[in-house]
């Protein structure tokens, strides 16, 4: 039976003069009340008060009645609400302690963009049709809408670049669960090598911004010669600007591949659970590190098992599988970075990557088994703690 998914479908449009400027007057209202409610709950906040999303709403209404915000007005209200049922779910991590607290979004640096519900559009015969505007959108239909669903929420955005996109959320009754399968894998992250699978495969690392590195930094000094506040400055920040997104882009694209592959081929997927915030703290690997962007192979590694019916297991991140070994168990003392293979006192020669993807499988079938996570206790003769020494060597 067919399992109906929430899934956004993004598409990139051109608006027409009219409807970008529009357009552009909503994301700089949104931006606007956004701030204005985070300030207010913010004051309250110092008197130990708080405020809810129903007060910051009637906030709103007294707001368009004034003489200084009287242009929220002229935009659809619905983007507006939005930005505040934002606003009160980033409260609500804050206060569940899954995230700092909420931040002011800045004009240049935040994401433009602007929500809206089924109120605020409609969509019939594949047109898409706004609040406010007096005609549809003309979007790049790229790839059709799952047959017979009808979009819950449209998000419009533009990214640095200029682009312009509209993602559609909807109920996708195409994801089905896949036939089970005993295969299960262990994946090892890495810089030398995207990936090591414990069958022994290595999945090579494209470096997609180092590909383009040269590129980059000739329109960053051009960008930097030019007068601030010019046009010509502007048009050579949206050059650098399409260079980051022609990276982003590659990047994902290959992710959105090789995991759709990993969870169609395999039931059991074990990864480790490596806290990539602290790890681009060392300013030799940032760099290499946001560019492999481990991140985002595990969010769309989740999601994805969860549509398909497939289990990711996450290993707990000071599990030494680089320093066990895989064949007789015994854990090793150091270990340098530099060491790409070694040989254990039962004689077995190990690649380290591919022993800790044999490890990590080891110990995620476990975790099945016991429902533990797996932190071994042990002390290294030195008298360290058994951790995996996870950063990798210095980019060549």
């Amino acid at each position: 039976m067919a399992t109906r998914v929430k899934r956004a479908f993004k598409y990139r449009f051109c608006p027409t003069d009219a409807q970008a400027a529009e357009l552009s007057r909503t994301f700089g209202c949104v931006r606007k009340v956004y701030n204005l409610a985070l300030a207010a709950r913010t004051e309250a906040w110092a008197r130990q008060e708080r405020v809810t999303y129903n007060q910051t709403s009637a906030m709103l209404t007294v707001w368009k009645k004034t003489e200084e915000l009287a242009f929220l007005s002229e935009v659809s209200s619905v983007p507006l609400q939005q930005a505040l049922r934002h606003l009160q779910g980033a409260f609500a991590n804050f206060f569940a302690k899954r995230a700092k607290y909420p931040r002011f979004k800045s004009k240049r640096k935040s994401r433009a963009s602007a929500e809206y519900t089924s109120s605020a559009f409609t969509f019939r015969g594949g047109r898409l049709k706004l609040a406010k505007m007096a005609g549809p959108l003309d979007i790049v239909w790229s790839r059709p809408l799952p047959e017979g669903s009808v979009p819950t929420t449209v998000t419009v955005s533009r990214d640095a670049a200029g682009r312009w996109f509209v993602s559609m959320l909807c109920d996708d009754p195409t994801v089905k669960p896949l036939a089970a399968t005993d295969a299960a894998v262990g994946i090892d992250v890495g810089l030398d090598h995207l990936l090591t699978l414990s069958t022994g495969e290595k999945i090579a690392n494209p470096r997609h911004e180092r590909r383009d590195r040269a590129r980059l930094a000739r329109a960053q000094r051009t960008c930097a010669r030019k007068e601030k506040g010019s046009a010509n400055r502007e048009k050579a920040r949206r050059k650098s600007a399409r260079i980051h997104a022609r990276i982003t882009d590659r990047r994902r694209d290959g992710l959105h591949k090789l995991t759709t592959r990993l969870v169609r081929e395999n039931q059991t997927l074990v990864i480790e659970d490596l806290t990539v915030r602290n790890m681009v703290k060392n300013h030799r690997l940032a760099r290499a590190i946001s560019d492999a962007a481990w991140s985002e192979f595990r969010s769309m590694l989740e999601y994805k098992a969860q549509w398909y019916g497939r289990d990711v297991v996450v290993v707990d991140r000071f599990f030494p599988s680089s320093k066990l070994c895989s064949h007789c168990g015994t854990l090793q003392g150091k270990m340098p970075l530099h060491v790409r293979t070694w040989t254990c006192d039962c004689q077995t020669v190990h690649d380290r990557d591919v022993n800790a993807a044999k490890n990590l499988l080891a110990a995620g079938l476990a975790v099945t088994v016991c429902g533990a996570g797996v932190r071994p206790q042990r002390r290294t003769p030195g008298g360290q703690s058994a951790t995996k020494q996870k950063t990798p060597r210095r980019e060549p």
